[in-house]
């Protein structure tokens, strides 16, 4: 099906710059933020649930903040979904706002940056859940991948071609993921705590196709 299609937030091109900043953002807060994840919340909860059982009180904390900063970053952005115009275009503009801070937040205040991460992550997972009509998720890639593998399950059972384009896109998703993993940890060594700027770059191409008229 032709991409115009598509609402602009389901197009390819900002669905893989918001899937590519997904990516660098779990691998900054993982490697220059005290090993917290930023969008895997799986990790986050489990290593709480450990540092709970241990009585490490002080660890625990550290997991719980970014697990209750995404919750409210859902909340935040069902808030301006059911308040707000071109509500979408307004959660990019505030998770670029926050991330940039993010790159000026000292490391004795980790705590602080990886809430304001988790808070975007959450923010704009819960924005952006479709490409071309199907789910899809561009902070975290199980999802991708169980859907990738369905698509291509389908694919071969029927020789469904859309199920074949669903899951080359869901693969190339999870691809993109990853390569913006790898941006993240080689901006983290060369730029430290300003590499998540790169981020808001991202999200501000990503931008641009959807402040166009339809």
């Amino acid at each position: 099906m032709d991409q115009q299609a598509h609402p602009a937030a389901e197009r390819l091109l900002p669905v893989a710059l918001l899937t590519l900043s997904g990516g660098l953002q779990d691998t900054y807060t993982y490697l220059r933020r005290g090993r917290v994840f930023a969008n895997a919340q799986t990790g986050n909860i489990v290593l709480l649930g450990q540092s709970l059982f241990d009585g490490n009180w002080g660890r625990a904390g550290r997991y719980l903040l970014p697990v209750l900063a995404f919750a409210l970053g859902v909340a935040a952005a069902e808030w301006l979904r059911v308040r707000l115009p071109h509500w979408q275009r307004r959660v990019l503009l505030w998770e670029i706002f926050l991330l940039f801070l993010v790159g000026f937040i000292p490391h004795s205040l980790d705590h602080l940056a990886n809430a304001l991460v988790s808070f975007s992550c959450a923010m704009q997972v819960q924005s952006f859940r479709k490409m071309e009509s199907f789910p899809f998720a561009s902070t975290m890639c199980i999802g991708n991948l169980r859907s990738g593998m369905e698509a291509l399950c389908a694919y071969m059972r029927g020789g469904d071609r859309r199920e074949r384009r669903k899951a080359r896109l869901y693969f190339f998703l999870i691809f993109l993921f990853a390569l913006g993993a790898e941006a993240g940890s080689l901006a983290a060594e060369l730029l430290d705590l300003p590499a998540i700027w790169l981020s808001c770059v991202l999200l501000a191409v990503g931008f641009w196709p959807m402040s166009r008229p339809e």
